[in-house]
């Protein structure tokens, strides 16, 4: 091939010579020509390589089960590998092809190694690219992922990459621009501020175990609450419940504080926490018609019949006149609601008994009295996680009248006329 440049060189020189040019013109023009007709030669090798890649290789890779192959092919491996052919060519027959064109030794030499490096860079960032993409594939890459370690490789390779190109343009070896790089160290930490604190804050985050993929996080400052997509060198993708995307920076979820309810998860349950207030007017001693009444009630049966022989033991103590109802301890319609609840709840397959199990009263407020139900369910899904937290006060509400209590609620407009109406008959 180089003896047909060369020959085809000379007869273009000669030809140039008879045409009335000078030798200098007619020199440099047949070695540019023969300049470009090596790198036709050389992309025309590029072209048969990858053709037969595309007719040999690619059909064998996509009938196998081994998905390795297929994630190289998706990232081009296989066509930047076929870009280093016209290269190895070229350096192959540099001798020769340099003895064409003497006057194009330096640029030939740099656009060839400027070259090299690029096709090499691009050959490795493809097969990071495919190891990270093969590697979450298994599950244990969701807890330890390493797209961001495999981001700060690339981010190394390509400046080792861009500092030997920078070398060879101003024809300095790499150990001199290093050095020479501690000048302007400065300005490079500035450049490079937002990736150094992301690695590190990645880093934290992964060893440490406080982040994983498909993590559902909360995070208000930064507007997120959604499932965590992905963990990058210095953002964190999060996709919010509806729909739309946050990427927050590594580094913020170092600084700041953030929930992860992956604990939630992982334990099988999640909490209900909610009150419901009650109109303290309604709130009264049990009579014995009201107990008798309550003692239908199968789940509440044996909490009565415990309790009133505790408190007639505790009265018979204490010599205590039944007549005064402030002597002596009684039992409250409050009270007995509290165990129903308790005892309903109990009794419900869907509801956690060995976690965190309380039905208690807060502080009164100008609200009423809150008497808060904080139990977990024995499902983390959201949808059927509000199905069951609804039926359960849809039921508790249907019963509180059952009791003799009212919910406390500000009057409604319906509530205010009604008022005026019997304020006004009974003047």
């Amino acid at each position: 091939m180089i003896r047909l440049i060369k020959t085809t060189v000379d007869y273009f020189n000669e030809l140039l010579l008879n045409v009335g040019l000078s030798e200098y013109w007619s020199n440099h023009i047949s070695q540019f020509t023969a300049f470009i007709l090596l790198l036709i030669f050389s992309f025309l090798a590029y072209y048969i390589t990858w053709k037969l890649i595309r007719k040999l290789l690619l059909p064998v890779f996509h009938k196998s089960k081994n998905q390795f192959d297929d994630l190289l092919v998706k990232h081009q491996f296989f066509r930047k590998i076929a870009y280093l052919v016209p290269a190895i060519i070229l350096y192959n027959l540099s001798d020769e092809s340099l003895a064409i064109f003497p006057d194009y030794v330096n640029i030939f030499n740099s656009v060839l190694e400027v070259f090299f490096v690029i096709i090499s860079i691009l050959i490795v960032d493809s097969l990071l690219s495919t190891l990270n993409d093969f590697y979450d594939r298994y599950d244990f890459a969701k807890d330890h992922p390493i797209k961001a370690l495999v981001q700060i490789i690339k981010i190394i390779i390509y400046v080792i990459g861009g500092l030997i190109i920078l070398g060879n343009l101003i024809n300095k070896d790499l150990s001199t621009i290093v050095i020479g790089m501690g000048t302007v160290s400065a300005v490079l930490m500035l450049i490079f501020k937002d990736p150094i604190l992301g690695f590190v804050g990645g880093l934290q985050l992964i060893f440490n175990k406080m982040l994983s993929i498909g993590d559902w996080i909360s995070m208000p400052k930064s507007g997120a609450d959604g499932i965590v997509l992905e963990i990058n060198l210095t953002t964190v993708k999060v996709q919010n419940w509806d729909k739309t995307i946050v990427t927050i920076p590594t580094y913020s979820l170092i600084s700041d504080s953030f929930q992860n309810w992956r604990g939630m998860e992982e334990a099988g349950g999640r909490r209900i926490k909610r009150a419901l207030y009650i109109d303290m007017d309604s709130i009264t001693f049990c009579t014995d018609e009201m107990l008798e009444k309550f003692k239908k009630i199968v789940v509440l049966k044996p909490y009565l019949e415990k309790k009133e022989k505790e408190l007639e033991e505790y009265n018979k103590k204490f010599n205590t006149d039944p007549l005064v109802l402030v002597n002596g301890r009684r039992q409250t319609n409050i009270g007995v609601f509290r165990a129903y609840l308790k005892a309903y709840l109990q009794n419900r397959s869907d509801i956690h008994n060995d976690m965190t199990f309380l039905v208690r009263q807060l502080q009164a407020s100008e609200k009423g009295l809150p008497v808060e139900i904080y139990v977990f369910t024995k499902t983390t899904d959201w949808a059927t996680y509000e199905d069951i937290q609804a039926d359960i006060f849809d039921h508790i509400l249907a019963v509180i009248p059952q009791f003799g209590l009212k919910v406390y609620q500000f009057p409604s407009n319906s509530g205010v006329k009604e008022l005026m109406v019997s304020q006004a008959k009974s003047n």
